[in-house]
């Protein structure tokens, strides 16, 4: 993977249909908190909320100029200067490590523009993937939510993560020479 192939920027109207698509796959849906199929008025309604946020706080990962994926930053907190992110790839059978590097240059966008502090997420307990995904990215467990969330009829266990701004860039440099080789 190569770095001038990656590229992360604000999402644009002319995004809607393609993010609209992902969205409402089941391969991205059957790991979201919410999963029932989004019509186009309601995925429009969230794109013109989307305006009012004081950074762009939705981002589409391209890969060689092509979208196909997707990072979001919520619960933005400035007086506690820390948010969440959720994420996913959108389009199937990428390259290898096209998820790390998506990762990565949002890191590089949360701390280093942004300077927010502390970067929050969270994962269903069976979503072995994106356990891995965090911990590759830096992450360290911040514990576990039993039965959280109601999925498919189940409640869900969720482990929250966490990763700060001063672990991110004392191993950036070793994590962006492992990404981009």
């Amino acid at each position: 993977m190569q770095r001038v192939d990656c590229n992360l920027r604000p999402i644009e109207e002319r995004d809607l249909a393609t993010v609209l698509g992902w969205r409402n796959s089941e391969r991205v849906r059957s790991y979201m908190y919410t999963d029932h199929v989004i019509s186009p008025d309601e995925h429009h309604a969230w794109f013109t909320r989307l305006s009012g946020d004081p950074f762009p706080t939705v981002l589409i990962f391209e890969y060689r100029g092509t979208p196909v994926g997707l990072k979001n930053f919520t619960q933005i907190d400035r007086r506690n200067n820390r948010c969440y992110w959720g994420f996913y790839l959108g389009e199937a059978d990428l390259p290898r490590g096209c998820g790390t590097a998506m990762g990565f240059l949002a890191l590089e966008y949360i701390f280093e523009r942004q300077q927010l502090r502390k970067l929050c997420a969270e994962a269903f307990a069976f979503n072995d993937g994106s356990v891995k995904y965090h911990t590759r990215l830096g992450f360290r467990q911040e514990g576990r939510y039993l039965q959280h969330v109601l999925k498919n009829g189940v409640y869900e266990d969720i482990v929250s993560f966490a990763l700060f701004r001063d672990d991110w860039l004392a191993g950036k440099t070793i994590l962006e020479n492992t990404v981009f080789r």
